[in-house]
């Protein structure tokens, strides 16, 4: 299920600031840490102890949640730093190049685990009968993942944060994991021992396929991928509502963490003074950066019904 059918970002959101969503993401993460902590220690000893390798596939699905999440909290650290002078626009992307090598960890992890259900696979008859406990800890940590998932989609919703709502669905596809295992379980149990094996397999096309989607969106953003379409429609609306611009051409946006940085063209009147044009694009900018997540609004002034230079052919001779 796409977490877009069942959020989006208000584009105008006035009720939180950067700071209260970053003070509600570290909270939402450390409570993710705990569980996911809880959940490592407990299905990694089970799963050996129980002889299930799906259990234990699981457990190191958790263990790598539980390394996203240092990397997410460490990545929000430096994120809130202020612009310097090496780094003029923040340090925004420090979040996406964590995303980048958690995305590489999480392919390492899943391709492992594939290899690993591969050669059990090869020698079925080697399968052992798993201990019933695993079964029920396969169901806690269902039910651990899914109150997570319910706990942070909340936060998500209540701070419009779209990085937010994105880790409350990473964690419901951790739930599907575990309901995986937990049906991988009680096949074995049943007198199919082949199905642990195919569960573990599973989980780990899932921790890949995780992986390879979180480092090649953050391969993306960081070579400057602009944001869709209904994001960009609704800055051009803010910009285009400000008084004294007459029309909007030329956005260009580009990501920079979860915040966007954008370059717009206002047309304004021609008959205006310089200080009247820039003043209306003052305003302008202040509109955008209080209603959307943009970071910067870098603003150009043409004259409006006026030629445009900027796009005027220059004749050969001024060539």
């Amino acid at each position: 299920m796409n977490f877009k059918q069942d959020f989006a970002d208000d584009p105008e959101d006035l009720q939180h600031t950067p700071a209260e969503r970053a003070a509600a993401g570290a909270r939402s993460t450390w409570v993710s840490v705990g569980v996911n902590l809880m959940l490592t220690a407990t299905q990694v000893t089970v799963g050996i102890l129980a002889k299930s390798q799906g259990l234990v596939a699981d457990g190191i699905h958790s263990l790598s949640d539980l390394v996203a999440d240092f990397v997410v909290l460490l990545a929000g650290h430096h994120a809130q730093k202020d612009a310097d002078e090496d780094h003029p626009y923040g340090h925004q992307r420090f979040e996406t190049a964590a995303s980048l090598v958690l995305g590489a960890l999480l392919l390492a992890v899943g391709v492992g685990m594939l290899w690993s259900a591969f050669r059990k696979l090869e020698q079925p008859e080697l399968v052992q009968q798993v201990h019933v406990v695993a079964l029920w800890v396969a169901g806690g940590a269902l039910v651990a993942k899914e109150l997570l998932f319910r706990y942070m989609l909340a936060v998500a919703k209540r701070v419009k944060s779209s990085m937010l709502v994105a880790n409350a669905w990473h964690a419901r596809s951790d739930a599907a994991s575990s309901l995986v295992v937990g049906i991988g379980i009680a096949g074995n149990l049943a007198g199919y021992p082949i199905l642990d094996p195919i569960a573990a397999l599973i989980v780990g096309f899932m921790v890949a396929k995780m992986g390879w989607s979180f480092a090649w969106d953050a391969l993306h953003d960081l070579t400057d991928r602009a944001v869709d379409e209904q994001e960009v429609s609704a800055i051009r609306q803010t910009l285009a509502a400000t008084p004294g611009v007459k029309n909007v051409h030329d956005i260009r946006t580009r990501k920079m963490g979860d915040m966007i940085v954008v370059d717009a063209h206002l047309e304004v009147d021609a008959t205006l003074s310089v200080e009247a044009g820039h003043d209306i694009a003052v305003v302008a900018r202040q509109r955008v950066l209080q209603r959307h997540r943009v970071l910067n609004l870098m603003t150009h002034v043409d004259p409006w019904r006026r030629p445009d230079l900027d796009h005027a052919k220059l004749p050969p001779s001024a060539r």
